[in-house]
């Protein structure tokens, strides 16, 4: 785990409460559209918060300058989580999350990039957002431009095999502008990951293949902070990010199960959740 000591005590709470709001706001949307993601999209909010509000050079205001860093949701079913967050940073109003899934609305089950701003490209099919981040990455270096890649993935999403394709390319390449974060819940749709297709040993798989590995608690702010402060982590190598993270995270009766990777709360699970969440704000 890495040293918080230089993280800034004041910026780590604020984000700390902006993740728990945008994980409210989250979960009232699922139950108002009667569909999502609540598990995946909790385990994965505060690495979201910690990218869009301390780490990416991006403005909402100019969502297609050639300068900005690209990130890529390769996990798309967790797409509420990503709308949550880039509304909250200003791409689109907060009100819009209302229409989530409803007839019409640019805010669909997985994110399209021709419809909704901060969107960097169309992910729902596991396994294809790492390539199309390699790609990216590999496009600045050519520029010789600055900006950077990075990609969010599952861990089960981990068990599709072109996402080693594109490791194995983003090393030959050295593709140090490249950052993955594995947001490593151990679980999937219906087990966990172990269970279904074992992962272990994750980081010397990524070492394996030519990256430079940094495991973190995916929940800490302020190791997400320092650990990003660090990118490239070496010279020349594309950098692996393992978050551990929980399923559910912030809910009790959520969390580590695999039931809540798409159920949606009834009344009465909402108001628990919510009042779960209010006490981390508070």
């Amino acid at each position: 785990m890495t040293d918080t000591t230089q993280v800034d005590a004041q910026q780590v709470e604020r984000l700390r409460k902006l993740a728990s709001s945008i994980r409210r706001r989250d979960l009232q949307t699922v139950y108002g559209a009667g569909m999502g993601h609540v598990g995946g999209e909790m385990s994965a909010t505060d690495i979201l918060v910690t990218l869009y509000f301390a780490v990416l050079h991006i403005d909402p205001a100019r969502p297609d300058d050639p300068n900005r860093d690209r990130f890529i949701l390769s996990k798309g079913h967790s797409a509420l989580a990503l709308y949550t967050t880039l509304a909250h940073r200003g791409f689109f109003p907060v009100e819009e999350l209302a229409t989530f899934v409803q007839p019409l609305s640019r805010l669909n089950g997985h994110p399209d990039r021709k419809k909704v701003p901060g969107v960097e490209t169309n992910t729902g099919p596991l396994g294809h957002g790492l390539p199309v981040a390699v790609g990216a990455a590999l496009a600045s270096k050519l520029q010789g431009a600055s900006w950077r890649a990075f990609a969010l993935t599952g861990d089960g999403e981990l068990q599709e095999g072109s996402n080693w394709e594109a490791a194995m390319s983003a090393a030959h390449y050295k593709l140090d502008n490249l950052t993955v974060i594995v947001d490593r819940n151990r679980l999937q749709q219906g087990d966990w990951t172990e269970e279904t297709m074992q992962l272990e040993p994750l980081a010397d798989k990524w070492r394996a293949f030519g990256w430079s590995v940094i495991e973190v608690d995916g929940h800490d702010i302020g190791q997400l902070l320092q650990t990003f402060s660090r990118v490239p982590f070496e010279v020349d190598k594309p950098n692996c990010i393992i978050a551990h993270t929980h399923k559910g995270q912030g809910v009790s009766f959520m969390q580590d199960k695999a039931a809540w990777h798409h159920k949606v709360p009834n009344a009465e699970e909402l108001a628990m959740a919510l009042k779960e969440l209010e006490e981390v704000v508070s």
